[in-house]
């Protein structure tokens, strides 16, 4: 299917694509011999889907499986656990998050340990032979059993067992600033840090060099949209022996999604190693909808849905805005657009907005802005007021959108599809 056709697709009244959904669902069913379940976020998208697959397939048992994230927002948060007692009993299924197997380093004292080693002349205990890290652990357990114990004092150590939350993702790895393409490298912090300033792979290319730049200044990362969804669900699927998996993906929304709907339709192969060698199915019934068709379905069926789409806003012109689309409260991926999750978490939820930017998110955005060659003045001003900035009384994001050429940045981030990006190149990656 061309692009083309997905637009005339799109511009279809939504009894035909109710039609065509209900044709994709049962395209998925009929591959099934295992398990079928539902990637259920609390949103609309999929609170839709799992009402056409209730109303038009009563007779299908299907597991429910809900990516609790642990940065929710409280209004999907409780929806979805209400709607999934009510609508899916035992069948409804939250995921956990992993959780660390030894204790290890927050960042402030890997970067410690690697500053130490520098000094002592020592540095090659810990690298490749390219100049690369050889692991986190390898570079841990050059730290002096004096200095575990003063990083135990000063709270600088993430015990055994600790949930590998978005608050530890953004301390190892980075935080979600900035769509895909601009996260090129998923690695932690520390073997970033060790590749930008050791390894001989550096490249002459003058795009390439920029992007290094600005990676040097801001600790950023894609890494918990992998730890916080993508591996909770697939462990998920694996215990429940799921083979067909029914999501509520719109090609409507982005580039990737169209394009995605173009070579593979609405539904696809993959294979996933607890099936062994029969085929692992991804069904996207939604694939023509837009937006409008799922507000126009929950309007004509009357389908409940997260409190959170309700909540307003008004900006500093006075016109009114909505938060458009659910999902953990911390992404900042979509920074330099308009309506943009931050923007929005500003002024509906800022308590949560604050616990971010108190946790060091306030702080590399900072190093961003001026790492793309945006010091100004006004901008200098408003981040030393850290006041005004968390209290939100300056709408620094117009003046960022202003002042950084958002071209080189994809216009999402897409978890379902991310780019394939290798954790060699930055050297051995632990398995914590």
């Amino acid at each position: 299917m061309s692009f083309q056709d997905i637009a005339i697709e799109l511009k279809k009244p939504l009894d035909y694509k109710i039609q065509k959904a209900i044709e994709a669902i049962a395209s998925g069913f009929a591959v099934n011999k295992h398990t079928a379940a539902i990637a259920f976020s609390g949103g609309k998208d999929s609170t839709v889907l799992w009402h056409l697959i209730r109303t038009y397939f009563p007779e299908k048992t299907v597991e429910i499986i809900y990516g609790n994230t642990g940065v929710e927002f409280p209004e999907s948060l409780s929806f979805a656990r209400k709607v999934g007692k009510e609508w899916g009993g035992e069948h409804f299924h939250e995921t956990k998050l992993s959780r660390t197997k030894e204790e290890g380093l927050k960042y402030k004292a890997q970067r410690e340990v690697l500053d130490w080693l520098i000094q002592e002349g020592r540095i090659g205990e810990v690298l490749k032979a390219d100049g690369k890290l050889k692991s986190t652990r390898t570079l841990e357990s050059k730290a002096t059993p004096e200095m575990w114990e003063d990083f135990r004092t000063r709270k600088l150590i993430w015990p055994k067992d600790t949930p590998m939350s978005y608050w530890w993702c953004c301390d190892q790895y980075g935080f979600p600033i900035l769509g895909k393409a601009a996260s090129k490298l998923d690695a932690r912090r520390i073997n970033i840090d060790c590749f930008l300033q050791f390894s001989e792979s550096a490249s002459n290319k003058e795009e390439l060099l920029q992007y290094y730049d600005v990676l040097k200044e801001c600790k950023f990362s894609q890494h918990c949209c992998k730890l916080l969804k993508k591996d909770p669900s697939e462990r998920m699927q694996t215990e429940l022996d799921v083979d067909v998996i029914f999501k509520g993906l719109m090609a409507s929304e982005s580039r990737t999604r169209r394009t995605n709907f173009a070579t593979r339709g609405y539904l696809y192969k993959s294979h996933r190693d607890h099936l062994g060698d029969d085929p692992f199915y991804h069904c996207n019934p939604l694939q023509i909808w837009t937006d409008d068709d799922i507000w126009e379905y929950i309007r004509l069926f009357d389908v409940p849905y997260a409190p959170l789409y309700d909540i307003t806003w008004t900006d500093s012109k006075g016109v009114e805005h909505k938060i458009p689309r659910n999902g953990c409260f911390g992404c900042a991926t979509d920074i330099l657009f308009r309506d943009n999750h931050l923007e929005a978490l500003r002024h509906t939820h800022p308590s949560q907005y604050k616990a971010l930017m108190n946790y060091g998110m306030d702080e590399q955005l900072k190093k961003l802005f001026y790492a793309r060659g945006s010091g100004t003045d006004t901008i200098k001003g408003v981040f030393e007021d850290p006041e005004g900035f968390l209290g939100g009384q300056t709408n620094l994001f117009d003046l960022v959108r202003e002042k950084i050429d958002r071209r080189s940045i994809d216009d999402e981030y897409d978890p379902e599809f991310p780019d394939k990006v290798s954790h060699e190149c930055l050297g051995e990656e632990d398995n914590p």
